[in-house]
């Protein structure tokens, strides 16, 4: 651990961020990201605050806001605007701030058509097709997301088409084939493809949503009987060859991995299983700690404890199933009291910055 925070230290100095790593604030503002209203922003708007305050170290955007009655518009209104948006936030950051959006293709992509931007067909149809396809659109994407300042693509879904019917996964055409190996072969010619432009990719959603009967957007969703260990096939692939650097973990519950706890929130599925198992020592991102799954059966605080402890190291907040404008204020000071008070130690937290601090080192 020690070895890993000089290395950490070495990285902020190379990019000329200041070395802050002593100041608990810093370090528990970046383990989080979170979404916001607005097309624009202002040096008083609060997403603002929380990076120039609370060191707020990612955003997420979106092109509907889902929780508004009236304007359903978010952040996405034409490729100059989201430039323009995307420029303002990052001037309030001192450390880089990572910049998602969820641009798969098909179905869930953001950054649409109707919004000038460039098209790309689903997982399913290219993972159908030659490996050509694969790396075009990929290419189209990585392109797409460079020029409009994001960083980040919540992209290539990692699941294995278990279930053709599975309404998160299957039924959206979100994965490339209910062949594990191919799943692995089309994930990493989608991340060569980000990377080629400066973009970071996300595996999702570990340890595998394919063979899910329900939406853990709108409650628990159990895999025990479903699930099986090929699904861990692309994540064990792309871990060996380097080529993960990040991966999002699913809210799924599988009885078999832990008889407890969902994945996002469990040390035998992120600790033992990812971190122990499969060797990943990158940089672990929880899917929305909104979403149904984990707020039917689990507080604020009790999630955001279990979560750290379970080995995440970014807590995503994407405030759009339900908006709270002080998302990150509390969420930041929630963290904070838990390490106070010694519920999570701070060498905890210092690990989490310090895998952080090493993946920004990768942005432009």
């Amino acid at each position: 651990m020690i070895i890993r925070f000089i290395l950490t230290l070495l990285v902020v100095t190379c990019l000329s961020i200041p070395a802050r790593a002593d100041d608990l604030d810093v370090m528990i503002g970046q383990m989080l990201m979170a979404g916001f209203r607005g097309y624009t922003v202002d040096d008083d708007s609060t997403i603002m605050r929380d990076i120039r305050e609370r060191h707020l170290g990612g955003v997420i955007l979106f092109d509907r806001d889902m929780t508004a009655w009236l304007d359903k518009g978010r952040n996405i209104k034409d490729p100059a605007q989201v430039k323009g948006l995307i420029t303002k936030l990052k001037s309030a950051a001192h450390i880089p701030l990572l910049v998602a959006v969820d641009q798969e293709g098909g179905r869930v992509q953001r950054l649409k058509e109707t919004y000038g931007f460039t098209p790309t067909p689903s997982a399913q149809e290219l993972g159908a097709g030659p490996d050509e396809g694969v790396s075009a659109a990929a290419d189209v994407v990585g392109r797409t997301l460079q020029e409009a300042g994001f960083n980040l693509d919540f992209a290539p879904v990692a699941d294995v088409n278990v279930n053709p019917e599975s309404p998160a996964i299957g039924a959206l055409g979100r994965s490339f084939s209910a062949d594990p190996d191919r799943v692995a072969e089309c994930d990493g010619l989608f991340l060569r493809g980000l990377a080629s432009h400066g973009v970071l990719g996300c595996l999702k959603h570990f340890p595998g949503h394919g063979s899910a009967g329900t939406d853990s957007h709108k409650g628990v969703t159990d895999v025990t009987a479903t699930w099986s260990k090929d699904e861990l096939t692309p994540y064990r692939k792309l871990i060996g060859k380097g080529a993960a650097k990040v991966i999002m973990t699913a809210h799924i519950f599988n009885a078999r991995l832990d008889p407890v706890y969902p994945a996002t929130l469990s040390r035998k599925v992120i600790g033992g299983l990812l971190r122990g198992e499969l060797g990943f020592d990158g940089v672990v991102i929880t899917d929305d700690m909104d979403m149904g799954a984990i707020t039917e059966m689990y507080g604020r605080e009790e999630a955001v404890r279990l979560a750290i402890e379970a080995g995440a190291d970014i807590l995503l907040f994407g405030n759009n199933l339900r908006f709270d404008p002080d998302v990150v204020r509390k969420a930041h000071a929630i963290i904070r009291r838990l390490v106070d008070t010694g519920a999570i130690p701070r060498e905890r937290i210092e690990l989490s910055y310090s895998r952080i601090m090493s993946l920004k080192a990768f942005l432009n």
